[in-house]
């Protein structure tokens, strides 16, 4: 069974969507290690290295995701974690922007999977599995 490190990074309390991907995801037969709100890059980074996980998946919808999570690939690597899947979304950035550079953005910061406002975890479930494997 794959293990997903989930949460909200940042100043971020928005706690409605984390519990529903944390729903969806086990319904699907991942194990879940959920960090919360208000998450540190560390916080999933030590979940993810205590757990073994091949993804997190960062949240954020307060639109300071950007800053959030500049250099966190960098850190993932610096603790091990150079084959770690990331993926991001969420309202990341602050103010309407072209998507497009919002996810060339934050792919060359290391991101694997960017998504945008509004998406649904469902919507993300086959890109998973194709990127896990399978559970």
């Amino acid at each position: 069974m794959k293990t997903i490190v989930i949460g909200v990074i940042g100043a971020d309390v928005h706690a409605v969507g984390n519990k529903i991907i944390e729903y969806t995801l086990n319904k699907e037969g991942y194990n879940v290690v959920n960090v919360g709100v208000l998450s540190s890059q560390e916080d999933f980074i030590n979940a993810a290295i205590e757990t073994s996980a091949s993804l997190i998946m960062v949240s954020s919808l307060y639109g300071q995701g950007e800053l959030d999570c500049r250099g966190m690939r960098d850190k993932c690597e610096e603790s091990g974690l150079d084959q770690i899947l990331l993926y991001v979304g969420g309202n990341i950035v602050i103010g309407k922007q072209d998507f497009t550079e919002v996810e060339k953005r934050f792919k060359e910061m290391g991101f694997n999977r960017v998504y945008p406002p509004g998406i649904k975890i469902e919507d993300v479930l086959s890109t998973i599995k194709q990127d896990l494997g399978g559970n």
